[in-house]
């Protein structure tokens, strides 16, 4: 049995981390800070041993690392706002993991540091597990503030690994997600017909990574920090996602618009509503470089230390993944004409 404490418990990676760990008899301390909830990515409370308040920003995490004693700290706590200000990134996710490694170094705890695959910032083509290479060109302020915490982590002298997940979406089997995460935002504005032409390299692609892989491939990584130490671990789909299978998703579903596909050089805005512009310029203010680049993210080491092979990234895992957002009322929903049963419940009911 390990003792760990988990920052950002409450999140999405965070409590289905604490979910995982738990279920296999860890003593598990889940750290929160509004949301006193632990729950998984079911919505299910996680039986954790304690929860106690913290922020990360503070020194030591406003805790006393005299009443906690821990083998392991798994920092999931992070502002994931791509577009935030680049002094809220460096607050919350620079030096929140500064205070993070205090902590863990105070109570001689080892540290799993969880940052995301797109440390890679524009690089193309094979993106190997190690470290950012200096030089590194980033496409927001949220990749280049994951990138100096690395560089910290890696600086502390605290026994580490990191843990680097790409896109993560909904479950594999069942598409089931907690809480849709920014970029989910882009596929419902085209949903809602309210981005008609979807500007997208044809060579670009996204890392989209279920979140059973994510939360799984952390947990091994925890259990397995004496072979892990050092290391950096790539938490990613097998096959990548062309960008364009965003819009082709939205068309495959009878009642969504069909968004258009254009080389991002043929993208014009000043041909759109005023509307649908300010809504677009937004949109790629903030994710356009992701519609334009294809990395290519090596697992090998992640696959070596836990035996994980990321579940198929398909086709018909989109579809599970359009399905749970239409139940869940995150994406609209067919109308009632439409549904399968409309012709029975509109019936009167007969003597």
């Amino acid at each position: 049995m390990l003792r760990i404490l988990v920052t950002g418990a409450a999140g999405l990676i965070g409590g289905e981390v604490c979910a995982r760990l738990a279920a296999r008899g860890h003593d598990i301390t889940a750290m929160v800070r509004r949301t006193k909830e632990v729950r998984g990515n079911d919505g299910a409370d996680v039986p954790v041993a304690s929860v106690v308040s913290g922020d990360v920003t503070l020194p030591l995490m406003e805790l006393d690392p005299a009443r906690h004693a821990l083998d392991l700290v798994v920092h999931c706590a992070a502002s994931l706002q791509f577009d935030a200000p680049e002094e809220e990134l460096e607050r919350d996710n620079v030096q929140g993991t500064a205070n993070a490694l205090a902590f863990a170094k105070a109570c001689g705890a080892k540290f799993a540091h969880v940052s995301t695959a797109y440390v890679c910032g524009l690089r193309q083509g094979v993106i190997e597990e190690g470290p950012v290479p200096e030089g590194t060109q980033f496409a927001n302020n949220y990749e280049a503030s994951k990138a100096r915490a690395e560089a910290l982590v890696a600086a502390s002298g605290v026994p580490f690994a990191i843990a680097r997940p790409s896109i993560t979406l909904g479950h594999s089997e069942t598409g089931a997600i907690r809480d849709f995460p920014s970029l989910c935002n882009v596929f419902r504005l085209m949903a809602r017909g309210k981005i008609t032409t979807f500007p997208a390299d044809p060579n670009s692609t996204l890392d989209l990574v279920p979140i059973d892989h994510v939360a799984e491939g952390i947990a091994r990584i925890s259990e397995r920090m004496d072979e892990a130490q050092g290391g950096y671990f790539h938490l990613v789909a097998a096959t990548p996602t062309p960008s364009a299978e965003l819009a082709h998703g939205v068309a495959r579903v009878p009642h969504f618009p069909d968004p258009q596909i254009v080389a991002p050089a043929d993208f014009d805005l000043a041909s759109l509503s005023p509307m649908e512009a300010r809504v677009a310029g937004r949109m790629l203010a903030t994710f356009g470089s992701y519609f334009t680049r294809s990395p290519r993210f090596d697992d090998r080491k992640l696959r070596a230390l836990t035996g994980l092979t990321c579940p198929p990234t398909d086709s018909e895992w989109m579809d599970r993944l359009i399905a749970y957002g239409m139940a869940a009322g995150y994406l609209p929903a067919p109308p009632v004409s439409a549904r399968p049963d409309s012709d029975a419940r509109a019936a009167p009911a007969h003597p």
